[in-house]
């Protein structure tokens, strides 16, 4: 591996300082500031044992004929506009503490049981290639007797394609099964693809471990500090999640059929795992930067050990030099001569049997 493909995460994403605003400076409390949608995407899956409905709907109203109709229906809006989620809400009497939920930004992944409903929140992870980034979406899901209400950020984008797959094969599971089983399986496509990102952490940490060991360039500290960063984003969405879905497993709402418990429980393995990678990658960042200041460090000595050992081997020309520069008038072998070979001679042999005694003794 070259060091022109190991490339500078600082470099291909946001400055420094902006990145770290987008991480830390966040305020849940704050009045949700969306950018104005001009249209959103309503995609619904209507489905029972021998019925199979896929749709798409310009507008909120078309949705109202799903409710109560006697089948399993998953409504996925795809684009938050504020109208389209309070009349979708309105119509399925959800509460509005619930609503503003869905409508907020930057909030920690939870998990509430409320009224005729189980509501939970999380983010969609995606890595982004280009910049190095961990870039992530807000989902909301709400399950219900007999459907399943989920709003996204963006429309573009999600890692619902295998899900949607299932569902258009008539003897498949979640044709079979009811709409907590759509929930769980919603939920396992979210904390599955957690794994997807991690390992593309993974490696550029792999990366940046080879990077440091064979060229520990001035550039290495600040892609370690890059890769930390986007760990702080992975874990603080990913270890939330466990305590989101602990809340389906003892949930005693209705709308969860004990034998739907069973893979609420797997897909809690599956975020204990991934919290215990996410932790793991941390101590590596942090092992990563303690490899760096020791190279720098070891660097530091090896120049520092040449430098003694020059100054060393230069010491006996020094030292013979300035006692046969005194001002005295009588000097041992000063006029000799031979005078001028004999010190050049003992300048000459006392640097040799240093740099051998030094060598025998693993100086250097």
């Amino acid at each position: 591996m070259t060091n022109n493909s190991l490339k500078r995460f600082s470099r291909r994403g946001k400055p420094s300082a902006e990145r770290t605003r987008d991480i830390f400076v966040m305020n849940p409390t704050a009045p949700a500031n969306r950018e104005h949608l001009l249209n959103s995407h309503i995609h619904v899956f209507d489905y029972g044992v021998d019925y199979f409905n896929e749709a798409e709907h310009p507008s909120s109203e078309a949705c109202y004929a799903y409710k109560d109709n006697g089948r399993i229906t998953w409504i996925n809006v795809g684009g938050i506009k504020k109208e389209e989620v309070e009349n979708i809400c309105s119509h399925f009497a959800i509460h509005y503490l619930i609503v503003e939920d869905i409508l907020s930004i930057n909030q920690r992944p939870k998990m509430d049981d409320m009224d005729t409903v189980l509501y939970c929140l999380l983010n969609m992870l995606y890595f982004n290639e280009t910049t190095g980034a961990v870039e992530t979406e807000q989902i909301s899901i709400l399950l219900g007797g007999d459907y399943v209400i989920s709003f996204q950020d963006d429309s573009s984008r999600d890692v619902f394609d295998g899900l949607r797959e299932k569902l258009r094969i008539p003897s498949s599971k979640l044709r079979q099964s009811g709409a907590d089983y759509l929930c769980y399986a919603l939920l396992d496509m979210i904390v599955d693809n957690y794994y997807i990102v991690m390992e593309k952490l993974g490696e550029r940490i792999e990366m940046l471990e080879e990077e440091i060991i064979q060229f520990n360039n001035t550039n290495s500290l600040s892609d370690i500090n890059s890769l930390r960063k986007e760990m702080i984003v992975l874990k603080r969405n990913v270890a939330p999640v466990r305590e989101l879905v602990n809340g389906y497993i003892r949930s005693e709402s209705d709308l969860i059929e004990e034998r739907t418990t069973k893979y609420f429980k797997d897909v809690y393995d599956h975020i204990v795992q991934a919290n215990d990678l996410a932790e793991n990658y941390r101590d590596m960042m942090i092992n990563l930067q303690d490899l760096y200041l020791s190279n720098v460090n070891l660097k530091m000595n090896e120049v520092m050990k040449v430098m003694a050992i020059v100054t060393c081997l230069l010491a006996p020309a020094t030292v013979i030099g300035g006692i046969f520069g005194m001002n005295f008038d009588r000097i041992p072998t000063l006029h000799n001569e031979y005078g001028f070979f004999t010190a050049v001679f003992f300048m000459i042999l006392v640097p040799v049997w240093m740099l051998f005694t030094f060598r025998k003794r693993g100086w250097f």
